[in-house]
């Protein structure tokens, strides 16, 4: 049997072709490692594992490309309404400025609170205060710090995610910018900037999910 499971090095395609049988991802495998017909080939990972085998094929190298020029110039034929989509709704789904204002607010509130705490342990240490009125203040106290940390935390979340969205998406609409024309050779940069994955149903069903959430049949 010339089919060997053997991984080779990492490609531009791994963790990008998704199986739409398992929902798992395509490997890249060598058929007839030890002769002239070496052959790279791209198939899903559970096509071997023992379970039940999916359904969808192998590709190699060179129909993957073809594949991926195909949608992709359907993706630059459209360019100029992918552009005023994007500029139509970038400071509403990337923009930062309100969750940034809210991060300083969380900031001086949890120094604020800090200062609180430590004057409240330090009137304990100093005064002879009722200890279950002391507990009570300072648990409130701690609450209210713990949950502006606990929000700062989450929008400083929210704001790298959106950060890294605006990035992405930018890439991809710079990338379309490039002269008029269709592509006619696979560059490792398009396919970067360009492909979130593609999804594999059959032979002759392959469909790229593009960085701007487009979906397009090769």
């Amino acid at each position: 049997m010339p089919f060997k499971h053997r991984a080779i090095s990492t490609s531009v395609f791994s963790g990008r072709i998704k199986c739409a049988d398992c929902g798992g991802w395509y490997g890249s495998k060598v058929w007839h490692s030890n002769s002239k017909y070496r052959k790279t080939i791209w198939l899903c990972n559970h096509k071997f594992d023992g379970g039940e085998k999916c359904g969808t094929p192998h590709f190699d190298e060179e129909t993957i490309q073809a594949f991926f020029l195909k949608a992709a110039n359907a993706i630059f034929a459209e360019k100029e309404g992918v552009r005023e989509d994007y500029d139509s709704i970038k400071d509403t789904l990337f923009g930062t400025l309100e969750l940034e204002a809210e991060r300083l607010r969380l900031q001086e509130e949890m120094n604020v609170v800090a200062e609180l705490i430590e004057q409240c342990v330090a009137e304990n240490a100093r005064v002879a205060l009722d200890q279950t009125e002391y507990q009570k203040k300072y648990d409130g106290l701690a609450g209210r710090f713990n949950r502006a940390k606990e929000r700062l935390s989450e929008v400083s979340q929210a704001i790298t995610e959106r950060q890294a969205k605006r990035e992405k998406i930018g890439r991809f609409v710079s990338t379309l910018e490039k002269p008029d024309g269709p592509l006619t050779k696979f560059n490792e940069d398009d396919w970067y900037s360009l492909v979130e994955y593609a999804t594999v149903y059959s032979r002759e069903d392959i469909r790229f999910t593009f960085k701007n959430g487009m979906e397009i049949k090769a």
